[in-house]
């Protein structure tokens, strides 16, 4: 079974389909000013209050203050930050100091030295995307060796490609959002089928 995360969460319509679908991770980006996506701090709060315990919640953070990602993690409204803009090793070191909690780190492969840079990291987990992320646009997959640590394949991703992805790349798990929406609102049955399609696929890692 490959694991998914359904990102970009904004309603309560989608916590509803995502909570359907049984997806195990779902995103939601968080106070970003430039994402279309974007919702409050108060707004994550109350979507994430509605998920199925089963499903952990992941913040994603566009260069954010290292207190308003302790805060939310310490609090219990995330489980996990994906730190997807700037952050270094010093950001994540300072974030450290304020709480333990799983931190994935997302980084934008063009070159095999963006995949040199990103095996440096200190962060739980890795997240390998195109450009800034929710893009719907793919990278060249063949840049990434085969890794021993655990990481997110996100950019461009659906059910025309999905299953391409996981048995070439072998990710722990697979970040889906923009191919999973219909006039720019996420769609239920997408959202069915792509968790479905997900899980009935072997990434080939325990």
């Amino acid at each position: 079974m490959t694991r998914i995360k359904i990102c970009g969460l904004r309603r309560p319509q989608d916590i509803e389909a995502v909570n359907a679908a049984g997806a195990d991770f779902a995103g939601f980006v968080i106070e970003a000013e430039r994402s279309r996506r974007s919702v409050s701090r108060r707004e994550a709060r109350i979507l994430a209050k509605k998920l199925r315990k089963e499903i952990f919640s992941v913040g994603v953070f566009v260069d954010a203050s290292p207190d308003l990602v302790a805060e939310l993690l310490e609090e219990g409204t995330i489980h996990m930050a994906q730190l997807h803009g700037q952050e270094d090793e010093d950001y994540i070191f300072c974030l450290r100091q304020l709480t333990d909690k799983p931190l994935i780190q997302a980084f934008s492969i063009q070159t095999e030295g963006d995949v040199g840079r990103a095996l440096e990291s200190t962060a739980d987990y890795l997240l390998f995307d195109q450009g800034r992320g929710g893009t719907g646009e793919s990278f060249d997959w063949g840049l990434l060796p085969e890794l021993s640590r655990p990481f997110f394949l996100a950019g461009g991703l659906g059910e025309r490609n999905l299953e391409q992805a996981v048995r070439r790349v072998k990710p722990w798990a697979v970040d889906v959002s923009s191919s999973l929406e219909t006039e720019g609102k996420k769609d239920p049955e997408k959202i069915r089928r792509i968790v479905e399609l997900a899980h009935g696929l072997d990434q080939g890692r325990a």
